[in-house]
């Protein structure tokens, strides 16, 4: 029956063909049974909507009441001059950028405003105005202190003692809340940065000043008649991006780590799979752990789990979508259920007792998928309602945390007497190892008491590990779902390419098999296969959710620190990658990681092509100034051997680029080692 049925869907113009969207088994299956049930999903409606073709380009812009003012290529392509201008003369290049930069503003709202929520929170915990919230990790808050200006010890009667804990976690929550809007000098994280780097941010002028101010001066740059220069408006597009990465993605990513404990690597179950016929299934989405830290508690509570039994559930079951999904994994090991693009089909599985959502990346068509089934859809945040009137909304108080996640894990409960009799979660489901960060992969490469980033060095210097990749990142409907993640990845670690990743490409790579150790015998070159066989990792290390980024960026700087690879993040073999990027998030994450230095290249499609100066500029100039550059290419294999092409690239500059020979050293030569 359900072959014929994805027979017809093939056939129908208004339907996906299910093994044309996904490669993922699993998201197969619920499209097929989303289209028996007549209810439609995101891969649908991307057959039927259409993208529009100016817009692709770049060229189309409403900023003011005059347009929207279209500019599409002319029917010869551009030969010579571009007389193409909108209504107030703005060129395609004009229009261009201001759009790029827009995406970068609104990209780093979107990080910013998430790190000011947990930098708020921090500061209710620092002035002990709630209970349920505690410091779990001391020790990274007196790691970052210092960066903040706050002193961690205290001169007592000339000795030399450590300063009360509670007053450190003030002082730093009262700092990294002012980096949000204060009023003169820089963001105190760029300190962070190696030293060649930031003398370039101070020589181009990009240096961040407070996280707000980015964003609004974008804001007024960009509307009518105000910034007309494509490489004055991409200088401010670079400084706010910079606020983002070095700043509020920053600060959000460490105050988690302090409240909630860093990550330790863990194991764990990914994909659809994960949920059960006989449990409650209650699903986080979104970006914020504030509230599904909470929930993780209420869920293992005794209370909870004796009330669900109850009512006839044998238990709890928590799962994930998007970067809620990798906050919780992480932490505690809860499952994530699936990427940005499956959210839709955990309903559908008509076993979701509850979905419970905070920010970005939430599907309004939730709402409607939730009406067919039993699912309780539950709002909970003050800046992210639904119209939709078969939508509960829970506002979420971290004054009141506890009670607030007690009431939504009992509403799940409640609501698993109503579930219907037409269950169908699908048997795919994978084991991972996830949860690796700055401190982890020192702890890994060099033990506890020798960690050191030197180990990584020195097997890419002797050419066992040829370079690093950060491959990040959302689904995008618009291409297949999860294939280019996957096989981008997979070639990359077959010609020994170490790969960082967070966000629903670490989802994709957990959910095909990518993130345990055994995956390097299968799927990595020799070089890679034997270090992650000797340290006992995985070849595709999950460094958490999309705001995590930035512990690729430190994780790049200590690789800096370590020596023998140059002294910028530029000089390192490594490159970026977005293969299907879908949110200006994205945007505002290539920008700062291209201004921090390194070869960033995205899939699908860059809004550009129909501003080739403007990009030009972002593909070529920006190299010139900041060491890194943006490029594009959809197709995942030719994409990976760009980056490889860099990574060779660099290690020639390094001249690294001839593998050494292995040398069997004897006591006396690692006593000379130790001595230099």
């Amino acid at each position: 029956m359900a072959e014929t049925k994805a027979k017809t869907a093939a056939k129908d113009p208004k339907l996906a063909n299910a093994r044309e969207a996904s490669i993922e088994p699993s998201t197969q299956e619920m499209i097929e049974r989303a289209q028996k049930l007549g209810i439609d999903t995101v891969f649908d409606r991307a057959v039927t909507m259409k993208p529009c073709a100016i817009g692709l380009q770049g060229i189309c812009c409403k900023n003011c009441a005059m347009g929207p003012c279209r500019l599409p290529l002319p029917k010869g392509g551009i030969d010579g001059e571009d007389t193409r201008k909108g209504l107030c003369g703005a060129t395609a290049n004009t229009i261009c950028a201001r759009n790029f930069a827009r995406m970068v503003a609104a990209g780093t709202s979107a990080h910013s405003d998430h790190g000011r929520g947990v930098a708020e929170t921090f500061l209710s915990v620092a002035r002990k105005e709630t209970e349920d919230y505690k410091i779990k990790d001391p020790a990274k808050l007196i790691q970052i202190a210092p960066y903040f200006g706050v002193d961690t010890t205290v001169e007592v009667d000339g000795e030399t003692l450590d300063r009360d804990i509670d007053e450190i976690a003030l002082g730093v929550a009262e700092a990294a809340m002012a980096e949000f809007g204060k009023y003169d000098g820089t963001l105190a994280y760029l300190k962070r940065a190696p030293k060649p780097l930031q003398e370039k941010w101070k020589k181009e002028g990009v240096e961040p000043r407070a996280i707000d101010r980015e964003v609004v001066e974008i804001m007024h740059r960009t509307a009518m008649g105000v910034d007309q220069d494509f490489v004055n408006l991409t200088k401010q597009a670079t400084r706010c991006s910079l606020a983002d990465g070095w700043g509020g993605a920053m600060i959000g990513t460490d105050l988690q780590d302090v409240m909630f404990g860093s990550p330790s690597p863990l194991q764990a179950e990914a994909n659809l799979g994960v949920m059960k016929e006989d449990h409650v299934n209650v699903i986080v989405h979104g970006h914020e752990p504030l509230l599904s830290e909470m929930i993780v508690a209420a869920c293992q509570s005794q209370e909870n789990l004796d009330y669900a039994k109850s009512k006839g559930a044998k238990g709890i079951q928590l799962a994930g979508i998007c970067c809620t999904a990798n906050e919780v994994l992480q932490r505690h090991g809860v499952p994530p259920a699936g990427t940005f693009l499956q959210q839709e089909l955990a309903i559908i599985t008509g076993a979701c007792d509850a979905m419970v959502v905070d920010v970005q990346c939430i599907f309004q068509n939730l709402a409607n998928v939730a009406k067919c089934f039993h699912t309780k859809l539950i709002t909970t945040h003050p800046i992210a309602k639904m119209e939709q009137e078969n939508v509960v909304h829970i506002e979420f108080d971290e004054h009141h945390a506890m009670e607030d996640a007690n009431k939504i894990v009992r509403l799940a409960i409640d609501n698993f007497t109503e579930r219907g009799a037409d269950v169908m979660i699908p048997r795919h489901k994978t084991t991972q190892i996830a949860g690796f960060g700055v401190e982890s992969i020192r702890y890994h490469l060099g033990g506890s008491f020798r960690g050191d980033y030197y180990t990584l060095n020195d097997n890419i210097i002797n050419g066992r590990i040829r370079g690093i990749a950060g491959v990040v990142g959302c689904n995008n409907a618009r291409t297949k779902h999860n294939e280019e993640h996957i096989t981008l990845i997979k070639e990359l670690i077959k010609n020994d390419v170490i790969v960082l990743t967070t966000g629903c490409s670490a989802i994709a790579a957990g959910i095909h098999g990518l993130l345990t150790p055994g995956a390097a015998a299968v799927h990595c070159g020799p070089g890679l296969a034997e270090v992650c066989e000797t340290v006992g990792i995985p070849p595709v290390l999950h460094l958490g959710s999309c705001v995590d980024n930035t512990r690729i960026l430190l994780a790049a700087t200590e690789v800096v620190k370590a020596g023998g690879l140059g002294d910028d993040i530029c000089d390192l073999p490594a490159a970026g990658s977005a293969p299907e990027w879908m949110s200006e998030k994205a945007i505002a994450i290539g920008q700062y990681f291209v201004s921090s230095g390194v070869y960033t290249v995205f899939g699908y499609h860059m809004p550009l092509e129909g501003a080739p100066e403007f990009k030009d500029y972002l593909y070529r100039e920006m190299e010139n100034v900041y060491g890194g550059k943006w490029d594009c290419e959809p197709d995942p294999i030719k994409h990976a051997h760009k980056m490889i092409a860099h990574i060779d690239k660099k290690r020639k500059e390094l001249g690294i680029d001839k593998a050494r020979e292995r040398v069997l050293m004897d006591m006396a030569d690692r006593q000379a080692l130790a001595m230099e």
